[in-house]
């Protein structure tokens, strides 16, 4: 395998390892949460988990599976903020892991010309490389703002790292 396959390899292998980071902390923070609280708005400015999730689901959908995975384009940005109910926690979490699975095997399958090509989503122009670490940057960014509010409605540590010492220095 020559530098450039190992290079990709590296980017790929470290795009779906933030994923999975991502889908664990959300599933972790979401342990405790009623059906009820995941639609809970924290204010008029601020979704509830339920709306980050649709909006999870939407974003990775256009940039991974659309965009990169070279498949139509049928997001509809507006429903995912709008959406007051209609799904229980469980099917949120199903929906965003089918998506996220989904999502994962287009980033393993992408070839050197997808990852490379230039294409337009939501009006910007990404390569395949900038699609996969927009999706990844925007998956971790929501993932924060959910474990926010899962710790603002519970007051408790949600415990990601429990058991490992992150306190070890760099060698």
């Amino acid at each position: 395998m020559g530098s450039e396959e190992k290079l990709i390899q590296e980017l790929v292998n470290n795009a779906l390892y933030r994923m999975e980071e991502n889908s664990r902390m959300i599933k972790k923070s979401l342990l405790d949460i009623s059906d009820e609280e995941i639609w809970q708005k924290p204010n008029n400015s601020l979704n509830s988990i339920a709306n980050l999730i649709l909006h999870l689901c939407g974003n990775i959908s256009q940039y991974i599976i659309s965009s990169l995975g070279e498949e139509e384009d049928n997001r509809n940005r507006e429903l995912e903020f709008s959406t007051v109910d209609g799904y229980s926690k469980d099917q949120l979490v199903n929906k965003l892991e089918d998506t996220v699975a989904t999502a994962k095997r287009v980033i393993f399958d992408a070839k050197i010309n997808q990852l490379l090509k230039v294409r337009s989503v939501q009006g910007f122009s990404f390569s395949g490389v900038g699609i996969i670490i927009h999706a990844v940057e925007h998956y971790s960014y929501h993932t924060g703002q959910i474990a926010f509010w899962v710790k603002q409605l519970k007051n408790k540590d949600l415990g990601f790292y429990e058991g490992q010492d992150l306190n070890i220095k760099n060698k």
